[in-house]
Parts: C-alpha cells; structure tokens; sequence
C-alpha cells in the first residue's frame, strides 16, 4: 500500500503494486464468504495460536506501506519539504482513522446515531494509520541507525512487559487468550470499546500494546523498500546483488521466528515478535519472487487485477466493507440479501462451502469491476 496511497508513477515499480493488489483481493475474499460457518480452513484465521494463509494478509498490507515510503517520501520532501510532508502524513493519518471508526459503526449508525458512543476504537484502519504515522516519524526525524533502533526497541519493550509483566490473578508469561498482557491492558485502556467477536471480553486483536510491534512491521518493510529504491535505478547485476539480499534477509527472519516462537507462539492476535518476523519473512520472499519476474523479467500477463486493487488499494477496501454491510443488513425474504443468496446457491446448485467461497469470490469481481471502472479511466483515490 502507498503511504497511504500514492498514484502510480513510472519509478514505483510493478511488482510494489502486484503485491499490493494481491493482498487487497485476498483480503476481500476472505471477509466475505457467504456464510462464516462454511470456510474451507486455509480461508479462515487460526483461532488463537499458529497460522494460516489468511493470516498474513493483513501484516503484508502493512508491511508495503512500509515498502512504499522511500519512493514516495522522496518525491514529496523534494516538492514541499518537511513541513509539507508532516502535514500530509497527518492529514493521512486522521483520515484513516475516521474512516476506521466510520467503518465500525455502518450501517447501524443511519438509524440508531447513538451507536458511535458504543463504537470499538481500534481498527484495520486505525492500526495501518498509527504505524503509517511512528513510521513515517522515524523516517523524516532519525538516521537509518536511529529506525533500527526504533524497530528493535519496540519488538523489546513488548516482548518483556509480555514475558515478565505479573498480570494481577493471572502472573507473567501467559499467552492464552485470557491473562495475557494486551488483554488486560486492552481492559484497562479501551472501556469495552473492542470488538465484539474477539475471543475474550474487554480484548481487541488491534489493541493496545500489540500495536508496537505493527509498527516494527511497516518499519521493517520501509527497510526492504530503502533496498528496492536504491537499486531500482542501478544495472542488471545490482538488481541481482539485491535481490540475493533480500533472500537472505527473508530467511534470517523466519529463522528468528522460529527461535522465538520457543518462547513465545505465533500469534497474529496477539501480533507476537515471533509473529512479525514469520511475516516479514514470507512477505519479502513474496516481494521477492514478483520483483524477480515483473520487474526483472518483465512477465506482465496476467498482472491486471492485481494493479488495479493496487492501485486503488484503499478505494477498494473501503468499497468491499460497506458493500458487505449493506448487503448483510438488506431484507429480502425474512432474511438478508447475503442470507438469501447463500441459501439460494447452497440449497440448489452447491455444497456450503463450496456456495460460501463462491459468493466470496463474485464478491471479490464486483469490487474489482468498480474498481477498473475507475482504472480506466486513470482516477486513483488518494487520501
């Protein structure tokens, strides 16, 4: 994603917006299969600790807003300058978060107002703008030294007060889905404005403290697009040279991931250290394979769907979560429209699941329909 979105340009490279669209249309698909009782297991997350497929889609999204910052930032500190750029990354910032909480309250808030004093605060929203905001803070106000050190310290500081903060009735070093340190902070901080399918009262899987480490994402990932900026420009073998770097780096991650997770589970709710370094770890091989053959190769069949959700990434989400809540609340029949066509397509034509996944993915085409209406004819929504 563009920090938060940026219109394309002839310097961003194909594979930065492959990757980001592809995170984008799986991101559809899996928040709106047609029913949530029928999901095959790869399309659904783990239900507290380990890890599936959809897991990593939500951290691949922050991570390339992390990726994208070295190109974009450079091309706005050279036309407005710092104080320009501050202003945008904040404007951005609290537009992200509006549109999160506007989000959490739709459509109920059209006829019950009063709901925006019940709304849950965090947010898939509210997480990408606060790590967009520290990230981008590090980036304009620290050496690279500096953002290592950022990034470090924040996977540091929350891994002790995890391990090592006694959790009064619970004690340290718990990591079960009640008596963990975010839940109880999450308790402490956020007065029952969670979410309500979270698997514990008061917790909220975008909370708190596991917001630290999110942040350590999207740095991580504002480290790999440092790699990818530096060499876009340069000769074959450069690329090369990169490319071989960002291999190994990949892979020194997912080794760090599972010396962590020793001691610490993988924990996409929780959003563990072992957690960030399993993510940052596929995410670059993936960015590492699209570079490989769209930006070296230059293998570009195929690649449409995918630059058009990424190059409308925000347009598309917020089109695809207020689609799916109209169409959960329309009537027809005694029962939502959503409802009805699943019980239409299962009860006639199809198994449940297999009726689910492919309301998932008709849903998956109507947003990319819309969304190339406007690819088309060059509009990219940009915050």
């Amino acid at each position: 994603m563009n920090p938060p979105l940026e219109e394309p340009t002839r310097k961003r490279l194909l594979s930065l917006d492959a990757m980001r669209g592809l995170t984008m249309a799986s991101m559809i698909l899996v928040n709106n299969p047609g029913s949530w009782s029928h999901i095959y297991p790869p399309l659904e997350h783990a239900v507290w600790h380990g890890w599936t497929p959809t897991d990593l889609i939500f951290p691949f999204f922050l991570f390339m807003v992390g990726v994208a910052m070295p190109f974009s930032f450079e091309k706005r500190l050279s036309a407005g300058g710092r104080a320009g750029l501050m202003m945008k990354v904040i404007q951005r910032t609290l537009i992200l978060i509006l549109l999160g909480l506007f989000l959490g309250v739709f459509p109920e808030v059209l006829w019950r107002p009063g709901v925006v004093l019940e709304a849950r605060w965090p947010g898939v929203l509210q997480r990408i703008a606060i790590g967009y905001f520290f990230t981008s803070l590090a980036v304009m106000f620290l050496p690279n030294l500096g953002r290592w050190a950022v990034a470090t310290c924040l996977l540091v500081v929350y891994s002790a007060l995890m391990w090592f903060y006694p959790v009064p009735e619970y004690g340290p070093g718990v990591f079960e889905v009640t008596g963990n340190f975010c839940w109880w902070l999450d308790n402490q901080l956020l007065f029952g404005h969670t979410w309500k399918g979270a698997p514990a009262e008061g917790f909220d899987p975008e909370g708190v403290w596991s917001t630290l480490p999110a942040i350590t994402t999207c740095l991580l990932g504002y480290f790999t697009g440092q790699q990818l900026r530096r060499e876009s420009d340069n000769g074959e073998s450069d690329k090369w040279q990169m490319l071989t770097r960002l291999f190994v780096a990949a892979n020194i991650c997912l080794v760090l991931a599972y010396g962590v997770s020793l001691s610490m589970p993988i924990n996409k709710q929780l959003w563990t250290t072992s957690f960030v370094f399993l993510t940052a770890g596929l995410a670059i091989h993936l960015l590492g394979v699209l570079y490989y053959f769209i930006d070296l190769r230059e293998y570009r069949r195929g690649l449409l769907p995918m630059l058009v959700f990424g190059s409308n990434a925000i347009f598309a989400y917020v089109l695809s979560s207020l689609v799916g809540d109209l169409i959960s609340t329309i009537p027809v029949g005694g029962q939502s429209l959503k409802a009805w066509l699943y019980t239409y397509l299962s009860s006639n034509w199809l198994s449940p699941n297999n009726a689910s996944l492919v309301m998932a993915i008709m849903f998956v085409l109507v947003c990319f329909t819309v969304t190339y209406m406007l690819h088309i004819r060059r509009i990219f929504i940009r915050i």
